[in-house]
């Protein structure tokens, strides 16, 4: 009994485009889902999510610092058409943040367009400005579980980041990349097909720069 009542507190307090909690979005999809138990979710106004996106049970999903801020007049989070993120993964916006169509996040991954910066040595880290850099994600990639997408970053299309890995920096469409911080593991090149960057190559290393 204690289950089927679960699950009807499940279907009934998902969000969807039909429910009183989809109307809050700046623009919620056809066939699109959020899981419940939702994470934190604030800012919806300034969120877009495309058609057939399913979000899963605790994910946490916010636009701008605080409940109730006043972000402008253009979506601070977009995320495309036919996407999963995984439970308890977390998509924290503050500027912008772009995941292109059909993107899949495993569980508890992280990404977001803010850090703290650390130019006063003598204020504690957590209470000095933070800075934003835009992210972009392309359309087809695979964010692996425990992945953590810093401010900057870029990835083209069909990029596989390995779980657990720390991401920053721009890389190519087509390639598989891991590690703390992740680099460039593998490459498909039209012709030699996929390859492993050379040692020396300034590719292989750390895109973080």
């Amino acid at each position: 009994m204690a289950r089927g009542a679960w699950s009807w507190v499940e279907r009934h307090g998902r969000i969807t485009s039909e429910t009183p909690g989809g109307r809050r979005f700046g623009y919620l999809g056809d066939g699109v889902c959020i899981g419940f138990p939702v994470g934190s979710l604030y800012g919806e106004p300034w969120m877009e999510i495309g058609d057939g996106t399913l979000i899963g049970r605790q994910v946490t999903l916010t636009a701008g610092l605080l409940p109730g801020l006043d972000l402008g007049p253009d979506p601070v989070l977009r995320i495309g058409r036919g996407c999963l993120i995984g439970w308890g993964s977390h998509v924290v916006a503050h500027q912008s943040v772009t995941i292109g169509d059909h993107v899949f996040v495993a569980p508890y991954a992280y990404i977001t367009d803010q850090n703290h910066t650390y130019t006063e040595l003598d204020r504690p880290i957590g209470c000095q400005p933070p800075r934003n850099q835009p992210v972009v994600i392309g359309a087809g990639c695979w964010i692996g579980a425990g992945a953590v997408v810093l401010p900057g970053t870029r990835l083209g299309r069909n990029v596989a980041v390995a779980g657990g890995s720390v991401v920053r920096g721009e890389f190519p469409d087509h390639c598989l990349v891991g590690g703390v911080p992740a680099r460039i593991l593998r490459c498909h090149d039209p012709e030699a097909g996929w390859t492993r960057p050379a040692a020396e190559d300034p590719g292989a290393r750390s895109a973080t720069r």
